[in-house]
Order: C-alpha cells, then structure tokens, then sequence
C-alpha cells in the first residue's frame, strides 16, 4: 500500500469518506444545494481542497448509482486534479434524465481516486513501428 499524504481543508461533513475499507473511490460531496433540471449540467463545489505529491493525480469519477437510477453524472469524467492544483474542487454534472434532480448540500455526487502516473517525454519520428492492429480504428476488433 502507498501511502500519500493529501492536505484536506474543508469542515468534517466534507471530508472525503470511502463506504467499505479498501474501496479506490473516495466520495465528494456538494458543499451547495442545487436543482438540475433535466438537461441542466452546473458546476458543484465540495470543500474540499488537496496537496498531492508529485506524480500522482485525482481523477473525479461519477457516482454509478446516481447514473443508474437519475440520469446524473460527471459530464467531463473523469475529471482531472493535478497535485500542483491547490483550489476547491468542483465537479461538473449534468442531468440526462427526464426529471428534475434536487441536489441537498453534503449529498454526495461524485467520488475521487488518486492514481501514481508516469510522465512522458516525446520524441518525433518519420515513422511508427508496425503492430498486428495498424491503424485500424473503432469496432475494428468485432462485436464478440
């Protein structure tokens, strides 16, 4: 297990929680009451600000059950924290269904995993090697 150390600073009901012990998600909760009418996407704060260290991200998922059962999610999912970013965290979400969804402040609406990435450095080529795939594109590997 990595441990990371992650600055929180916001008041205790908005404390990221996971429900079970060893869950990736963390959830996020609205620090705003809000009406999403269907359609309707609004950006959400959470209280919630965060010091990661380098080399690891925050990736804002939707909530599944919210998705499943009212049509809502995170319209730009997952979203992306950087560990230089040190504002509030905000999650985008959008209404797909067909009635309205009341939002209460502390409900949560989106949960966060923190993930160790690996930066890259490019170098330009005149060519790409060969691969069994090529450049075939979407649904080129079948239905089954």
């Amino acid at each position: 297990m990595t441990t990371i150390e992650v600055l929180i600073n916001c008041s205790d009901e908005f404390l990221p929680t996971s429900a079970n012990s060893g869950d990736a998600g963390y959830d996020l909760r609205s620090a705003v009451s809000h009406v999403l009418k269907p359609g309707d996407r609004a950006l959400l704060p959470t209280g919630v600000s965060l010091a990661l260290p380098p080399g690891y991200v925050g990736l804002v998922h939707p909530r599944s059950g919210l998705a499943a059962k009212h049509g809502v999610t995170v319209l730009n999912a997952p979203g992306t924290v950087d560990a230089g970013y040190r504002g509030e965290i905000a999650v985008t979400l959008i209404n797909h269904g067909d009635v309205e969804f009341a939002i209460a402040k502390g409900d949560r609406i989106a949960q966060i995993v923190f993930q160790k990435f690996e930066s890259a450095s490019f170098v330009q080529v005149s060519e790409l090697p060969g691969s069994l795939r090529g450049t075939a594109g979407f649904g080129s590997t079948g239905t089954k």
